[in-house]
């Protein structure tokens, strides 16, 4: 079958939903502000995709199978040996071209494809308009629960789309790197306090997730009106991006929107604020400025 490792349409997914290799996969979290404190809560999107999904959907969680939750910040990348294992669990091996979706917010989407990417994997996609787009078009849903047998994914680690504390660091006052905060410009200035101290990491320019997607159809924008949102921050007169947000998830839109684009060398800042704001010592700007 015919692969693809950014997005896919509706109408392409349609065509190939019953052939052999393909895994459709529903990564769907929904959050809401903590009402008692900083940050979100999750709950995890398992029991709406059990009672409607696109047919052959499975499902993964992000919550805990598919995230190391043994620190303090939330969805961090587990080991890809254990990220394999879990993705062969389901059926989902060398091979097959995996399409994922969501029926809220495509950055979970977004997400998990760019963890496949991290370790090699090269056919997958995100259904471009997710759930929304499929079911306004009157597109099949389903609540059968298709099993896939076990199967092998072998993970070939890319590092090199990851960043750490410490190389968030030194991306300060670093000419080679352009740094993109993808949260909302209220989160990015200073005006809202979303995770217990506010502002920006210094030298990192705002481009918001939320301006990346169609507002009607809720797919990506076409690539010539992405490419100048990042071309007017100097993204492509820089050898290497790195992209932060809030926990390492909203990263991802934009990640997708510079992949569309073309740049060669993205990161993104798996720690994110969660992590960065615990460390005191580590330095905030605030104001709509890099």
């Amino acid at each position: 079958m015919p692969t693809s490792d950014t997005l896919v349409s509706t109408e392409w997914l349609a065509a190939h939903l019953e052939d052999p290799d393909l895994r459709v996969v529903d990564s769907s979290i929904y959050l809401e502000r903590n009402p008692n404190g900083f940050g979100y809560l999750y709950e995890s999107g398992r029991a709406k995709w059990a009672e409607s999904h696109i047919p052959g959907a499975q499902f993964l969680d992000l919550v805990d199978e598919l995230s190391d939750t043994r620190g303090q910040v939330r969805f961090m990348m587990p080991a890809p040996e254990r990220f394999a294992e879990a993705l062969g669990r389901h059926g989902i091996g060398d091979g097959h071209q995996i399409v994922v979706y969501t029926t809220g917010m495509v950055m979970w989407a977004t997400r998990l494809w760019w963890m496949l990417r991290s370790v090699g994997c090269r056919n997958v996609a995100v259904l471009d308009g997710g759930f929304a787009k499929w079911t306004a078009e009157g597109r099949p849903v389903t609540a059968e629960i298709r099993r896939y047998p076990a199967t092998r994914f072998t993970a070939r680690p890319e590092p090199r789309r990851w960043a750490d504390k410490a190389e968030m660091l030194a991306t300060i006052g670093n000419a080679e790197v352009c740094t993109i905060n993808a949260l909302s410009p209220e989160t990015y200035n200073g005006t809202l306090n979303t995770y217990g101290r506010p502002g920006h990491i210094p030298d990192s320019h705002n481009v918001f997730y939320g301006d990346l997607l169609d507002p009607v159809t809720g797919a990506f924008k076409p690539v010539a009106e992405l490419r100048p949102k990042f071309e007017a921050i100097g993204a492509f007169a820089k050898p290497r991006v790195v992209v932060y947000c809030g926990g390492g998830i909203s990263a991802t839109m934009d990640a997708m929107a510079l992949t569309l684009a073309g740049h060669p060398d993205i990161a993104i800042y798996d720690g994110s604020m969660g992590e960065w704001v615990l460390d005191p010592a580590l330095p905030l700007a605030l104001g709509d400025t890099p």
